[in-house]
């Protein structure tokens, strides 16, 4: 059965302004694969609007994003194929339309912070957290790898040693950790999360909204993958090739069938 959905609406308060909340209160919204293609469709429409002057991301209820909706996972991970079909076309289409997108974007981070919530948060400009707010990429302790795109784009936005932490010692952190790794942009008391960010929003639609877009556009080229890097480009290339390549391997359905039948999980 899928679950959750994404909701886009107009951002009260804000010229311009778009809200796009994440969804599925009873998994701590978590993604399902649903959710993921909302999300791909929610900013191909704010990317279609070059009146838009922000957008703020958030969680419904007490959680930013848990992960992806586990639940769903045993009916299509274990099959290579099906699995690199969810991972480049339809996680990654949803990331690369935030990515994408010329408006600034806001994240407000409340609760729980896992996964693909670190990755969707990894696509806004401004990070603003909760103090009780934490984060991670515990996958390890469910048999599977981040996917390559995806690390790539964690590690651009936590560094790389947090990232290592996360991806290797399945660690998690407090927002306090990730201000002090440059992740988060500002840490507030947990009650003063959604003011803020909409207050950052504010005053970010109240500036010069080309030369925010311009802005942009100038940073996200700086990450491109210049002529000269382009072995790089290729490498990561290669790498995808062969990344889904554990997906009927016995750790792989071993994690996860560990999680769904709550047991720890034997490696």
């Amino acid at each position: 059965m899928e679950t959750g959905h994404i909701r886009i609406e107009p951002l009260e308060g804000v010229a311009s302004g778009w809200r796009v909340v994440l969804s599925n209160p009873g998994r701590l919204n978590a993604m399902s694969r649903a959710m993921w293609g909302e999300l791909k469709s929610a900013f191909e429409q704010i990317n279609a609007d070059a009146g838009v002057r922000c957008v703020l991301v958030e969680g419904e209820g007490g959680a930013f994003c848990a992960g992806g909706d586990i639940s769903e996972y045993p009916a299509f991970r274990f099959d290579e194929a099906a699995l690199r079909e969810f991972h480049e076309t339809e996680v990654w289409g949803a990331l690369a339309a935030m990515l994408a997108c010329d408006a600034p974007i806001v994240a407000s981070i409340a609760g729980a912070c896992m996964g693909a919530g670190v990755e969707i948060a990894s696509c806004c400009d401004i990070r603003i957290a909760g103090a009780s707010a934490r984060f991670g990429a515990p996958i390890a302790r469910l048999g599977f790898p981040m996917a390559p795109r995806e690390a790539q784009l964690v590690a651009g936005a936590l560094g790389e040693a947090v990232a290592r932490q996360m991806l290797l010692e399945a660690a998690t952190f407090s927002a306090a950790e990730m201000q002090a790794c440059g992740f988060l942009s500002r840490v507030v008391a947990k009650e003063a999360v959604a003011t803020e960010a909409l207050a950052s929003a504010g005053r970010i639609a109240a500036l010069a909204p080309q030369a925010a877009r311009l802005n942009k556009q100038t940073l996200r080229a700086l990450k491109s993958p210049s002529t000269l890097a382009g072995y790089a480009q290729a490498a990561m290339e290669d790498i995808v090739n062969s990344a889904y390549m554990y997906a009927d391997s016995a750790e792989h359905r071993e994690g996860i069938d560990a999680f769904l039948a709550k047991r720890p999980a034997n490696f």
